[in-house]
């Protein structure tokens, strides 16, 4: 990779960043002569993350640039033009980039995100002395006619925050001058030419005031999953000075369906890297604008950098008007697969990864199985976080390389939840649960949107991909929370709100059987701000019956019943074929965490499946084996031991 480049002051050379012969990062700064065919020599070398953007000063001898070495965010950082040791210039705890040098030599222009919303500015600083100031835009000229919208919205009680979309006849959008504006980073370009924007409306303001071009302005406003969203189109006159009130209306839902559900995004990092930095208000609104009930911000590391490594703990377990913000860790191993600490208390696990070729954590130990004990001491929970984008294949000829630890952390008994509807592909994944479902394995649907709120264009919105747990009181307590996520009385969902029992059981609990059964009673319920167009009962991975949705495809209320001829679990599950706005995810997925079946006292049996798992911890010890960097043997001795442990698990089901 060969980025920001360049030219040096008398046009003779280029100096650029790339991360030639280096693994991690976008790399150093290499400088070359400025003709076809010539070498270019590593001058510098420091770990960087797109945002280094040198600038050489007008006489040539010295070069500025942006650096997180040693601290979290970006500062600004000089030294000699041909290379050297550098130094800072700034040492602010919030990042200054795109640094540009003054004609005359005497200035720094830069961006800041120092101020809270907009999230950016333009700065300038005294390139000695350090004094600086900030550009002030004063008054703006348009070049066409422009109206204003004065926006409100509201529920039964007043008003309230929400995502916010607003745009013009050509699909452009329109925001307030003092919020952070945001993007779907998923969209398909080959049915929209623009990805949607959309601010979220804090709860702190009655009205926001925008300024909108003549003509017709469509205004979209939504807030989680429990209320419909709306769509109001005004005409804007030159002048205009409109007011605009929406009022939000929660889904219907008809007596019986319970409203203990409380919703959770398991995994959210509120600063990773960003053109923002957020903090725990900032997470807290966007929470509120979507509806959330509880945020989990998973501090983790981003290069060589941990930027909320001071939140960890921050506001855990503790209500904030509506809402509540925990911290955990994601622990950041990619071999073995990234793995979430929920509620985590107390320390941060350090250096929070290992297999990191060519660094002191080159090593594969500690693996997951030992971070679920570390992490279990602290009273946490652990999931697999954004499984996998398809199924693996251990039967693949020739072998697939398959490193993912899962199977053995479920067979060793380690695994709180999986994120079945993530930052990954709802439905394979569902595919390798089902698997281990019906080995007789017990493992909660969680959900998590892996969104990065200090991102413009995210995975997001913080709560896209959450997950509903049944409490039996409120306001909410959140070891009841918790203890509801561990004993798998949820449902994980990016749009479908669902309710499912069976034989009178209800999500989470198991339904004992003297012999097999032709018609168990079921219930299912669907609610969803979007149509679906699938509503199925799932049962030991297959489809027992296709549902009948009401005529806008967004509701649904059956019972009946279904044969139980084995010992398994059922699921009710919700899909679209396709994306489906506002839900802005590759397609809409929902599902309950199974009601189980126990049949005449008979554990659940799959031999395919249990080969298949044999055959993937297989492939896992076929690699971990040749893996060249261990600090010692006995590290080696420890993981392979476990691995063969947990493939004999698998063995005996075959």
């Amino acid at each position: 990779m060969e980025i920001n480049p360049v030219w040096t002051r008398d046009g003779k050379e280029i100096l650029y960043v790339s991360n030639k012969g280096h693994i991690y990062g976008t790399g150093g700064f290499w400088l070359m002569e400025a003709a076809p065919g010539a070498e270019a020599r590593e001058i510098h070398y420091e770990e960087t993350n797109w945002k280094a953007r040198p600038d050489f000063s007008p006489d040539g001898s010295r070069m500025v640039y942006s650096s997180y070495l040693g601290g979290q965010w970006h500062n600004l950082w000089v030294m000699p033009a041909h290379g050297g040791d550098g130094f800072p210039l700034t040492y602010n705890g919030r990042d200054s980039v795109n640094v540009r040098w003054s004609p005359d030599g005497k200035q720094f222009a830069l961006i800041s995100n120092e101020g809270g919303a907009p999230g950016t500015r333009i700065e300038f600083q005294d390139a000695f002395g350090g004094w600086g100031g900030t550009l002030t835009i004063e008054k703006r000229s348009y070049l066409n006619p422009r109206g204003t919208i004065e926006l409100r919205v509201v529920d039964e009680k007043g008003s309230v925050p929400a995502r916010v979309s607003i745009t013009d006849k050509s699909g452009r959008f329109w925001g307030p001058e003092t919020v952070f504006v945001r993007a779907d980073d998923g969209y398909d370009r080959g049915k929209s030419a623009i990805e949607a924007h959309y601010f979220h409306l804090q709860d702190s303001r009655k009205r926001v005031s925008v300024t909108v071009p003549v003509g017709k302005i469509t205004i979209e406003v939504c807030k989680g999953l429990e209320f419909q969203p709306i769509l109001k189109i005004v005409d804007i006159l030159p002048g205009d000075e409109k007011h605009v009130e929406m009022k939000l209306a929660p889904l219907k839902r008809k007596p019986g369906i319970r409203t203990n559900w409380v919703s959770g995004d398991l995994h959210v990092h509120m600063n990773y890297g960003g053109t923002y930095i957020e903090n725990v208000i900032d997470l807290l609104q966007q929470a509120k604008a979507e509806d959330l009930g509880l945020v989990n911000n998973l501090v983790v590391n981003k290069e060589q950098r941990i930027p909320d490594i001071w939140d960890l703990g921050e506001g855990a377990g503790k209500p904030q008007d509506g809402a509540v913000i925990i911290a955990g860790q994601e622990f950041h191993t990619s071999y073995w697969g990234h793995r979430g600490l929920v509620n985590l208390r107390g320390s941060l696990l350090l250096p929070g990864y290992a297999g990191y070729p060519n660094t002191a954590a080159a090593s594969l130990y500690p693996m997951n199985a030992d971070v679920y004990d570390m992490a279990h001491t602290q009273g946490a929970l652990v999931g697999a976080v954004h499984p996998f984008d398809e199924v693996p294949d251990p039967f693949a000829n020739p072998p697939q390389r398959i490193t993912d630890e899962l199977p053995v952390d479920v067979a060793l008994g380690k695994l709180d939840y999986m994120e079945i509807v993530g930052f990954s592909d709802h439905k394979s994944t569902a595919a390798v649960w089902y698997k281990l479902l019906n080995l007789g394995y017990r493992i909660p649907a969680g959900a998590g949107t892996d969104a990065m709120a200090n991102y413009a264009s995210l995975h997001g919105p913080v709560g896209l991909n959450r997950v509903y747990a049944w409490v039996p009181e409120w306001p909410l307590n959140i070891e009841l929370w918790f203890d509801a996520l561990k004993r798998g009385r949820t449902f994980a969902t990016n749009g479908p709100l669902l309710d499912f029992t069976l034989g009178g059981k209800r999500i989470g609990d198991e339904l004992k059987l003297d012999g097999p059964q032709a018609a168990v009673p079921f219930t299912a319920k669907l609610r969803s701000i979007v149509p679906v167009d699938h509503l199925e009962v799932v049962c030991n991975g297959r489809v027992q019956r296709n549902l009948k949705l009401g005529a806008a495809r967004n509701s649904a209320d059956v019972s009946g019943t279904i044969p139980l001829e084995e010992s398994g679990w059922c699921v009710l599950r919700a899909s679209s074929d396709n994306a489906e706005y506002p839900v802005l995810d590759n397609y809409v997925y929902a599902t309950t965490s199974p009601v189980y079946a126990t049949i005449g006292g008979k554990p659940p049996r799959s031999p395919e499946d249990a080969k298949y798992f044999d055959a993937w911890i297989e492939r896992v010890i076929e690699a971990t084996s040749q893996y060249p960097d261990w600090n010692s043997a006995a590290e080696k001795e420890n993981v392979l031991g476990k691995l063969t442990k947990a493939k004999r698990v698998f063995e005996k089901m075959r």
